[in-house]
């Protein structure tokens, strides 16, 4: 069946990190999006399209508000949203006192299921569409996930978390059950309908040389899947790296040493990454989840997305919440977090970079860049519809505003899940807000 909505549109058609901002946006102020079986089968000025649509196609009209791409989340732990917020102290301290106790939970599938439709339903109700997740080291928690997911139809990665070492004994696998779970897994869920297995190693400290051996292997059998793991979050950290793989010249080199940097393989945080490290992400296609609000929280730093983007070899970046040691689901206030982010780095964030960031950029470092991301025909019709005045207060200084950029960097700097007025799966309306 076809079904449109109509309102102000935003998308983008390449990359102003590299290009002119005037050749990569795309704006109108009174669109319409035809969606047909899931995919977007029209986009253009109303005036224009309002005349082809056949007599009995329902259209939705959002007034006041702003059409976006769905918002993409490339980095983040189900598993750990009952524990957002938990007191922070740092990244290794903060795993052993709550994530590990947290995980252990979740070798019952009821219980996976149940923070499953929990954290599903939060990034629904801000906006997001697709997310690249980390489950747990058992099998059932990443079901758990896949079956809740498939229900909403939701563009979706994931992947068993595998771990033999430096981790409480209930977490802990062995190399040859990281292999066969997760490729039993892989069988069962990827290319089922919108999922897709996520090759999962948690990071460097908590995997044996032996274990990564077999997640090598398991990386040539699945070329076409999604890696992902952990990266220079914080200085102890890196430093418990080089302790433990003394012959490797840095940790970005111990992934590599294992054929774990590729296309289609993300990292999260990446803040202390040296030059030739970032060259190594660039010569590989490998890319940088950047966690901001995470980053902040724990006291780990401050990731520099302008170098990474900008630099001679750039390197792909994606934008995640990093629940749960992220504090929001919402990709608006992720946003904000990354503005300061830049301006800690000596730089500011525009708010049309941001919001490419929050869409096609993050596509395009998972690279899902030719499915999600954008508003244009062929594309699957996965949209948020942001309210431009949500709250009293952004109501009020929106009388004041003067531009499109300007809107925007009110949204991204003052907004949060109150600002979804609707979101869209799949061209199906699956949250609107009360």
């Amino acid at each position: 069946m076809q079904t449109a909505i109509r309102g102000a549109m935003l998308t983008f058609k390449d990359d102003p990190f590299q290009r002119d901002m005037r050749d990569c946006m795309v704006y109108e102020a009174d669109a319409i999006i035809v969606m047909e079986d899931g995919l977007i089968s029209a986009v253009g000025p109303a005036k224009d399209l309002i005349g082809t649509l056949s007599s009995d196609t329902q259209i939705r009209n959002y007034k006041n508000s702003l059409i976006v791409p769905g918002f993409i989340d490339s980095h983040v732990h189900y598993p750990q949203t009952q524990i957002i917020g938990a007191y922070g102290e740092q990244l290794l301290d903060w795993l052993n006192n709550y994530t590990f106790i947290a995980e252990q939970q979740f070798s019952e599938k009821e219980h996976a299921t149940a923070v499953a439709e929990v954290f599903l339903r939060e990034q629904l109700r801000n906006g997001v569409t697709s997310s690249t997740v980390y489950c747990t080291v058992y099998p059932q928690s990443v079901d758990a996930f896949f079956e809740v997911a498939s229900k909403y139809n939701m563009r979706v990665q994931a992947g068993k978390i595998c771990m033999d070492r430096n981790a409480p004994g209930a977490l802990l696998d062995t190399p040859q059950r990281a292999y066969d779970e997760s490729a039993a897994l892989a069988k069962k869920w990827h290319g089922n309908g919108r999922n897709e297995y996520v090759i999962t190693p948690r990071f460097a400290p908590t995997s044996t040389p032996e274990q990564f051996e077999m997640l090598s292997q398991l990386a040539s059998d699945l070329p076409s899947a999604l890696i992902q793991s952990h990266v220079s979050e914080n200085i102890n950290e890196v430093a418990w790296v080089k302790s433990l793989y003394p012959e490797c010249s840095s940790y970005t080199s111990v992934y590599h040493k294992y054929g774990l940097l590729r296309d289609r393989a993300i990292y999260g945080h990446g803040i202390h990454l040296s030059d030739e490290e970032l060259d190594l992400f660039s010569a590989t296609g490998a890319a940088i989840a950047h966690c901001p609000t995470s980053n902040f929280f724990l006291g780990s730093g401050y990731f520099n997305m302008k170098n990474a983007r900008t630099r001679k070899n750039p390197v792909r970046v994606g934008m995640a919440t990093d629940l749960g040691a992220g504090t929001s689901f919402s990709i608006l206030q992720t946003l904000n977090e990354a503005y300061k982010a830049a301006q800690l780095n000596g730089n500011a964030l525009s708010s049309g970079h941001a919001f490419y960031q929050a869409s096609r950029g993050t596509a395009s470092a998972l690279g899902l860049a030719d499915k999600i991301g954008t508003i244009a025909p062929g594309f699957e019709a996965d949209l948020a519809v942001i309210d431009l005045h949500s709250t009293p207060i952004i109501d009020y200084r929106m009388r004041y505003c003067e531009s499109l950029e300007e809107s925007l960097f009110i949204q991204m700097t003052l907004a949060d899940d109150r600002a979804i007025a609707a979101t869209y799966v799949a061209g199906r309306q699956v949250y609107d807000r009360p």
